[in-house]
């Protein structure tokens, strides 16, 4: 295939967006750029989808909604929907294009996004399920700390979409400190959620689906990271997985 290097300045707003902080080869091949167009949009899209998914399993869970509830699990099926063809667009990019240096690192990154994306999915689904289990017994309080955990979870989701929107290796790399927080605060609430028990036996089956929720938004947390992992992989050719990087204020 044929390649030209190009300038930022002679690409429009959104290809700069994309290449000009990579300094990559143009093609000149115009359907090869769409089918990398198509496959960005579907993995932002799909990020979206897991990211409403996680938000509308909490609002069943704090609203005691079995509705909401019952539509995450319902809706699950569509992200499982885009990881196959996101899948096979890439598969399919892959055999007939035949990529090289920032084209493949893409490429090969986006099969990995889904995974941990659609895990991301699956993880709201479960909390969603969690639900509506707790939403048949009497309420147990200090709920709000569990929220607080959502909300750093989905917002880390947030900053690593943005940073493969833009390519911030910089910005990637404030969510992978960022991970740590969450951590902190589920070990926290997790033992303070087994103190429960401790003291009263009784909130037991209130307590363990409350756990799993917690156990879920770390997961999912995780995933968030090794999306972060991946936007660094694509900007910088640097992986950086497996490598200690020092939590945020310290």
């Amino acid at each position: 295939m044929c390649h030209e290097r190009v300038t930022g300045a002679s690409l429009p707003p959104v290809a700069r967006a994309w290449y000009a902080p990579l300094g990559v080869i143009a093609h000149t091949d115009k359907t090869f750029d769409q089918e990398l167009g198509l496959l960005r949009e579907r993995l932002v899209a799909m990020a979206e989808r897991a990211s409403a998914q996680l938000s509308a399993a909490m609002r069943a869970l704090t609203e005691r909604s079995d509705e909401v509830a019952r539509q995450v699990i319902a809706d699950d099926a569509t992200i499982d929907r885009d990881e196959s063809e996101i899948d096979e667009l890439a598969m399919t990019i892959l055999a007939t294009r035949h990529p090289v240096a920032s084209d493949l690192r893409f490429i090969t990154m986006a099969l990995k996004f889904v995974v941990d994306v659609e895990r991301i999915g699956d993880l709201a689904a479960g909390v969603a399920r969690r639900a509506l289990e707790l939403n048949r017994l009497p309420p147990l309080e200090h709920r709000q700390d569990l929220t607080q955990l959502a909300v750093l979870v989905q917002r880390n989701l947030q900053v690593a979409l943005d940073a493969f929107v833009r390519k911030d290796a910089g910005l990637a790399t404030e969510v992978i400190r960022a991970d740590a927080q969450i951590d902190h605060l589920n070990a926290s609430l997790f033992a303070e959620l087994l103190a429960h028990v401790a003291t009263d036996p009784s909130t037991v089956t209130r307590v363990l689906p409350l756990t799993s929720v917690c156990r879920y938004l770390e997961r999912a947390g995780d995933h968030v990271k090794n999306v972060a992992e991946e936007v660094i992989y694509i900007s910088s050719a640097t992986n950086v997985k497996h490598r200690a990087i020092a939590a945020a204020g310290s």
